[in-house]
């Protein structure tokens, strides 16, 4: 059967560099390819030519006849005024399976107007909405941006069951190590534009460093041989005789070689390192049984918390948890609620907004990096525009063009370059990670670790949160609040957080309307009353174990793409879960008259 998708010598430029040339690939079903690359390399380009929304300049792109395509672009939009039911079903493939698919996505009320959602839960609903396409092939661009961590786990498990073939781009380590079963990296560096490995990304990082060591002995034996051969011209060789004349040509070839594997295997890194300011304060912050909420809803409490010099605080919670309000309160944009803060003298914060600066589409690179003049200010000392836009991987010619046909990659560079020129005491870091390639997220990597005033860091990549911090504050969502030494702590702390939740929330029985109002004498239980109150715990156990079950089967493999087994697991679960709610009941009752 042929593949569901291929592309062949798909070539593409933009001004007079091409961005790639001659690529070619396949997507055969079942297959989860992740692609990554650079920044500016052209992935979402790609992509859009695979989803027939871009046309290359030449080559070819085929999908197989009948089969059906889903894209999910970076930042997905939908009609305000429709609700999250209206969206998911604008493309379902069968109604029926809609329920299930929004519950598993974490979305408890379908009525909820989209145009309310925040941008995390915007990608969710455009993801339920590709999954009710039922497509043959998904394409994902940046999926897990703005998801927080239980939103990507849920996509990890959901494209890690579904039977069809995906491509994702995506530069969440963790991620690509889960989901994906080949790899595809789109970079200069490799002969033909696209360096392609059987396997998740652990497989590809082993076979891609195989082929860099092939490359660089290839390389040295190649610069030995022209070595003769340069040695062999300069004594004077002249083409009098065919075999001299071919000699030549074949001298001129490999020189030719050389020069192009020596230029594709030039890799730039972005030169990020964070001005500190040195202070030997011990206390930068100082938080005292803090408690912040907002809209009447508390966000958290109890928060008793220092920020002390080299203390790498990672902040963990689910969208809407109070991640962004946690960072307002140490920046000072706001007052705790109850509790206080104490915030040193001359305190000096570095904040990374999610949303970043936001630059006119309009202006020129060179105006955003150096908004005054021709140079920037960097620890004390004046640098010229092109030396700093070189720091960042920004080529001379770009600096005329406009900051809105640079890549989002290139434009957070140009945020990181902007605050690199201020001096911090702590850094706050809300979500830098998104639209980074893996190069410049080493590189910012290692420069946290080596930053020595305090950060506190949000991001959904587990990664550089596992690397880069010492301990995690967990927010649970509905107000509490914990320190925890990783992520796995947190997560333990989270579900008894969830689970405890679930149990105090369980539906009291109501005395029906019109009802005489009960005694205060408690009536003593009958005999079978007595039998059934005594068993109930353990009744209720086993019911909360079946709703378990009925919820791995909702996730279980496959049955997102068989509509009648997902609208069985659908209707399992909320029978299951309304016999638990039943038994809450008539335990709460025979407790009041025991």
């Amino acid at each position: 059967m042929p593949p569901l998708l291929s592309c062949f010598d798909l070539t593409k430029q933009y001004g007079v560099k091409p961005l790639f040339t001659s690529i070619s690939l396949a997507v055969n079903e079942g297959e989860r390819h992740g692609l990554i690359g650079p920044n500016g390399a052209g992935k979402s380009t790609l992509l859009k030519i695979l989803a027939d929304l871009e046309h290359g300049d030449s080559g070819e792109v085929a999908l197989r006849k009948g089969a059906r395509l889903f894209y999910v672009e970076q930042d997905p939009e939908f009609d305000p005024s429709l609700t999250v039911q209206e969206v998911a079903s604008s493309v379902a493939h069968e109604e029926a399976v809609i329920p299930a698919l929004l519950g598993q996505a974490g979305f408890d009320d379908p009525s909820v107007v989209s145009g309310t959602l925040s941008g995390g839960w915007r990608k969710r609903l455009a993801l339920v909405r590709a999954l009710a396409a039922r497509p043959d092939l998904l394409l994902l661009d940046e999926p897990t941006n703005h998801l927080d961590l239980q939103g990507i786990q849920w996509l990890e498990r959901t494209l890690a069951s579904v039977p069809f073939a995906s491509v994702t781009i995506s530069h969440d380590r963790y991620f690509l190590e889960n989901v994906a079963t080949r790899m595809m990296e789109l970079s200069r560096v490799y002969p033909e534009g696209l360096f392609k490995v059987d396997g998740n990304y652990s497989d590809f990082l082993e076979k891609r460093e195989a082929w860099q060591e092939a490359q660089t002995k290839m390389m040295e034996g190649l610069a030995a041989r022209v070595r003769r051969e340069v040695a062999w011209l300069r004594r004077g060789a002249k083409a009098r005789t065919r075999k001299s004349k071919a000699r030549l040509d074949s001298a001129a070839a490999m020189i030719r070689q050389l020069d192009e594997m020596e230029q594709r295997a030039v890799v730039s890194t972005a030169a990020i390192d964070f001005s500190a300011s040195d202070r030997k304060t011990k206390r930068l912050v100082e938080l005292d049984n803090a408690a912040c909420e907002l809209g009447g809803r508390q966000l958290f409490s109890g928060v008793n918390l220092v920020l002390a010099p080299g203390r790498r605080l990672g902040l963990a919670g689910s969208n809407g948890s109070g991640k962004t309000t946690f960072l307002q309160l140490l920046r000072g944009s706001i007052e705790p609620s109850e509790g206080s803060i104490k915030r040193a003298d001359h305190l000096k914060i570095v904040y990374f907004d999610q949303n970043r600066e936001s630059f006119d589409p309009s202006t020129t690179l060179q105006r955003a990096l150096a908004p005054e003049g021709d140079s920037v200010l960097y620890q004390g000392r004046p640098i010229h525009v092109n030396a700093w836009a070189r720091r960042f991987l920004f080529r001379e010619e770009q600096l005329v063009q406009p900051v809105g046909s640079l890549s989002g990659g290139e434009r957070a560079r140009i945020h990181i370059a902007r605050l690199m020129l201020e001096e911090a005491d702590l850094l706050l870091l809300d979500e830098p990670t998104n639209d980074l390639d893996l190069a410049t997220l080493e590189v910012l990597e290692e420069r946290l670790l080596e930053f020595p005033g305090a950060l506190v860091l949000v991001t959904h990549d587990r990664y550089l949160l596992e690397k880069v911090t010492s301990a995690v504050l967990g927010l649970d969502g509905f107000g509490g609040a914990g320190l925890f030494a990783d992520l796995n702590q947190w997560e333990d702390w989270l579900d008894q957080r969830r689970a405890e939740k679930a149990r105090s929330e369980q539906p009291a029985v109501k005395p029906l309307a019109g009802a005489a109002k009960p005694v205060l004498q408690k009536k003593r239980l009958s005999y079978i009353e007595q039998r059934e109150f005594e068993g109930m715990e353990s009744r209720i156990l086993v019911a909360e174990l079946r709703v378990s079950e009925c919820e791995a089967a909702l996730h279980a493999s496959g049955a997102a793409a068989d509509p009648a087994r997902l609208e069985t697991a659908y209707r399992d679960l909320q029978q299951a879960q309304a016999e638990v709610e039943s038994l809450y009941a008539r335990w709460a009752e025979l407790d009041a008259k025991f």
